[in-house]
């Protein structure tokens, strides 16, 4: 028998999983629907997008090898997600840093096809030759919608 992880459930060779991730992107999204089915033991929800399939496809590869989250951690995170500092949690790093980029950093973008780009100055930043006072105003610009600007961004 192979080896096991902290879960007892056999491990995959780090070769295997190597090429089992790079695999995911390539997956047709009924392929994808499929893995999140056997693995949460229902279907996603409507809309779910491509990327986050992917990413649930990766993870519970990973959680079959490595093993997932300990309960300690698990605990940890719902008491995190249902206490009132989430948003204070989420608009800064580890560090207790803002999330925002450095001065003259370039942000870049792909929405619905399209590529935007905007310029973190030092009161704002710059989007298609107009400055915003935050990175949510420049979001509900590109989308027409109401978005974290950092979320948007990926910070």
């Amino acid at each position: 028998m192979g080896a096991r992880n902290r879960n007892g459930r056999h491990m995959l060779s780090p070769g295997s999983i190597a090429e089992q991730l790079a695999v995911i992107p390539n997956l047709a999204r009924a392929a994808l629907v499929e893995r999140w089915t056997e693995a949460y033991g229902h279907s996603p929800p409507k809309g779910l997008s491509r990327r986050l399939l992917e990413y649930a496809a990766a993870y519970h590869l990973q959680t079959q090898a490595y093993g997932g989250p300990t309960p300690r951690l698990r605990r940890k995170l719902r008491r995190l997600a249902a206490s009132d500092h989430l948003s204070e949690a989420a608009s800064v790093n580890e560090t207790g840093v803002a999330r925002i980029p450095p001065l003259g950093s370039r942000l870049v973008r792909t929405w619905h096809g399209k590529t935007y780009t905007v310029d973190v100055l030092e009161n704002g930043f710059l989007y298609d030759g107009q400055r915003h006072a935050s990175l949510s105003e420049v979001a509900r610009a590109i989308t027409g919608a109401r978005w974290s600007g950092p979320r948007f961004f990926g910070l």
